[in-house]
């Protein structure tokens, strides 16, 4: 058994939705973070939790580490979340929440800080591996996304989803929603199953805003995104007789376009809609960074139950991992070496089913 398959059966839950809310409320000072450059999941997942406490009576701080896409601001409404790596919390949390991720890998900007105060810890994931070893987590590959995954602990704290702005702005339910829509593409993915949708009515109930959402997270890109995706379609390599499309974005695209890492939210999809191709893969490489960040995307199968290529399992080999239609992985090395070992992984995996 590999190294990256012995740490997923290893990752699993070892606590309740009741254990975990316990724990919050024994705690009188909570800090509340997720994965390094947040998505919109990720950012979701933070500011639900950091509500829920606050109507707790709890002293709570958000924190956000690295870099993320300027449209996710909006999920703020005027909250003031630390920002790593710029200053560092203070040492004066009771209990420090993970969430979105299990993964020691994606804590490389807290990552120290918490090695240092494990037994503080606890994280709600719903990754299918991990190896930060908090001893209590939940972990729910079932769930589309974290924020799914932390409605349980939610109503086991007994706190409302809905209020306190119009529309549902800074509300529980909008930072919940928020993660359940941009993690499911908008409903469009597999993970998008009836408990998502009953969920997605939950909350919508709950004065949720969904077009306006939409429009604030996903009609918001600047003209260097299209600059940079146009670079990123010029570069298509075709793998497997078309089956899989492989991009590259070099440091040199990203100056002449004056473009940065945010602005490639949803970059790798655009192969997807070619009706040969099962696999999509971007490699990205910004400024003097020698890391290459690799993304990854799957087809879901035509039929239930059909084959399909698991990228969890592809981005395992360079040592990332994610969901079994959408992963990554950092590949150190050059963009050369990054390309040519991805593109053979993809070959393999192809030609495997």
């Amino acid at each position: 058994m590999t190294i990256a398959a012995t740490q997923a059966s290893a990752y699993a839950s070892t606590a309740s939705p009741a254990r975990i809310a316990e724990r919050i409320r024994a705690a009188g000072s909570v800090l509340v973070t997720a994965h390094d450059k947040p998505d919109g999941d990720a950012v979701g997942s933070v500011l639900a939790v950091t509500r829920a406490l606050r109507t707790l009576g709890k002293r709570v701080q958000p924190w956000l580490c690295g870099p993320f896409d300027p449209s996710l601001g909006v999920l703020l409404a005027g909250e003031k979340p630390g920002r790593a790596p710029e200053a560092m919390p203070a040492d004066d949390f009771d209990l420090v929440i993970v969430v979105d991720t299990g993964s020691w890998s994606q804590l490389e900007i807290l990552g120290p800080w918490m090695k240092a105060r494990l037994e503080r810890c606890i994280n709600v994931d719903h990754h299918r591996s991990g190896d930060t070893g908090f001893a209590d987590r939940i972990v729910d590959i079932s769930c589309a996304s974290c924020t799914q995954a932390l409605v349980p602990v939610l109503d086991a704290l007994g706190v409302p989803f809905d209020a306190p702005g119009s529309g549902g702005v800074g509300s529980i339910a909008e930072a919940l929603f928020a993660g359940l829509a941009t993690d499911t593409g908008w409903f469009r993915f597999s993970g998008a199953d009836a408990a998502v949708f009953a969920l997605a009515s939950r909350l919508l109930s709950a004065g949720v805003d969904k077009d306006r959402l939409y429009r604030q997270l996903e009609e918001t890109a600047r003209p260097q995104r299209i600059d940079l995706l146009a670079r990123a379609m010029g570069s298509i390599q075709w793998l497997a007789n078309g089956r899989a499309a492989l991009m590259r974005l070099r440091a040199e695209d990203f100056a002449q376009s004056s473009g940065s890492s945010e602005d490639l939210a949803g970059a790798v999809n655009a192969p997807m809609t070619v009706g040969s191709v099962e696999v999509s893969a971007l490699l990205s490489q910004n400024g003097t960074d020698p890391v290459v960040k690799i993304s990854l995307r799957s087809k879901p199968p035509m039929t239930k139950g059909g084959a399909f290529v698991d990228v969890n399992q592809l981005a395992a080999q360079f040592g990332g991992g994610g969901h079994v239609h959408a992963a990554g992985a950092k590949f150190k090395g050059s963009m050369e070496q990054a390309n040519q070992a991805l593109a053979q992984a993809i070959e393999r995996a192809l030609a495997s089913r």
